[in-house]
């Protein structure tokens, strides 16, 4: 049991870690003058390649024992789906306007939306334990982001994009744990994927110009879409069973440091005492609202 556990650890800590290079992945594709929209474009379409292709070899496999998706099952998927898309689109879009650092912690406001639309669809009071994880959240959040240094005021912007991308991703946390869930992850994470699909490459005509760099999908999109798209669901739907609901998200939290640290190292961004205090200060939300939940359900669907 306990190898089990730290099987389950170590397999979702990995999936969070692919998670946390993406944001400067990309940061570093548009200082090569890459848009966000053959970023997005490039990693969604290999994605859905990978996921085909890993989809095919589970078919060989199983043979006729995998449960089949019903055309109900298909769309109600792929209309969940463009919620990945739009996470995409505005968290990439987010870092264009502020530092990576800022938009790990405002895309981990899924932590409080989260709670608020837990509450709404159950209508029910969140608990006490859950509220005062939300306050310990928002005042990390006002720390790591550096909104109590009046000198240095981020842009709107990318603000206003974080927190769409964070609403996204919480509309994706959900769906993904609730939508067809009789499904193996591979076949749910494709579908999934057109959804996304749907939105990135509608995004992409809108903004097309008439150029498109397709040297993108070598130099970046490969490594985007396995370490954003393939690897991370496969990796923390196989850990989260092991793991238990709650230890797998303290755990999946290390997204939110590597990604910070990766920024600090590759792209030279300042990160001060103050807003590594309110990095820990979420990561402690995180802890304080699963600490002692057993349930061991949990599915993650991502681009």
């Amino acid at each position: 049991m306990g190898k089990n556990i730290l099987k389950g650890v170590f397999l979702v800590g990995l999936g969070a870690t692919s998670y946390g290079m993406l944001a400067t992945m990309v940061k570093l594709s548009y200082k090569e003058g890459y848009t966000t929209a053959e970023v997005t474009s490039s990693q969604i379409l290999l994605g859905i390649v990978g996921m085909l292709l890993i989809n095919l070899f589970q078919k060989k496999r199983n043979g006729d024992t995998q449960v089949k998706a019903t055309n109900k099952d298909k769309l109600h998927l792929i209309i969940a789906g463009t919620s990945t898309g739009f996470t995409s689109v505005f968290y990439y879009l987010s870092v264009i306007y502020i530092p990576v650092s800022m938009g790990i912690v405002l895309l981990m406001q899924t932590v409080w939306m989260g709670v608020v639309l837990e509450s709404l669809l159950t209508k029910t009071l969140p608990s006490a334990r859950k509220i005062v994880a939300v306050i310990i959240v928002l005042i990390g959040t006002a720390m790591a982001t550096n909104l109590l240094n009046t000198n240095e005021i981020p842009d709107w912007r990318g603000i206003v994009l974080g927190l769409l991308a964070a609403a996204a991703f919480t509309a994706t946390m959900f769906a993904s744990n609730r939508i067809a869930v009789h499904l193996s992850s591979s076949k749910r994470s494709l579908y999934f994927l057109y959804g996304g699909a749907v939105i990135v490459l509608t995004y992409t005509a809108f903004t097309w110009t008439g150029n498109y760099n397709i040297d993108i999908f070598i130099k970046y999109g490969l490594v985007l879409a396995l370490f954003g798209t393939i690897i991370p669901p496969l990796l923390l739907n196989t850990g989260f069973p092991l793991t238990g609901i709650g230890l797998g998200s303290i755990v999946s939290s290390l997204e939110l440091p590597v990604s910070v640290t990766m920024a600090f190292v590759l792209l030279h961004e300042k990160v001060t005492a103050v807003q590594w205090t309110g990095i820990a200060l979420i990561i402690a939300a995180v802890v304080i609202m699963n600490i002692g939940n057993r349930n061991k359900s949990g599915n993650y669907e991502y681009i």
